[in-house]
């Protein structure tokens, strides 16, 4: 079984980062530029290039700045806004 400790919300593995806001919004991130072929998939090490999979990400986080918008920090505002514009960008220039 593997080590575990307690956070009051459920069990989480030793060694894996708190998941905050911003870690969500990172790891979501790093979802779109694996579908964008960007970064290899880290479970096959192979890069694919899925927009229709990276188009769904980046629209999960278009959605999460659209519902969180009043609920937000300005340091959490900020990293949300900056990586759904660059994840537009590279969609928009991949995609053409």
């Amino acid at each position: 079984m593997a080590d575990t400790k307690s956070c009051g919300c459920g069990e989480h593995l030793m060694g894996l980062p708190e998941i905050d806001f911003s870690t969500f919004v990172l790891s979501l991130s790093s979802s779109a530029m694996v579908h964008l072929g960007e970064a290899p998939d880290p479970s096959t090490g192979q890069t694919d290039y899925q927009p229709h999979l990276a188009k769904q990400v980046i629209d999960i986080l278009g959605m999460l700045q659209h519902k969180t918008e009043k609920g937000l920090d300005d340091e959490e505002r900020k990293l949300l806004c900056e990586m759904l514009y660059a994840l537009r960008m590279k969609y928009v220039g991949k995609a053409g």
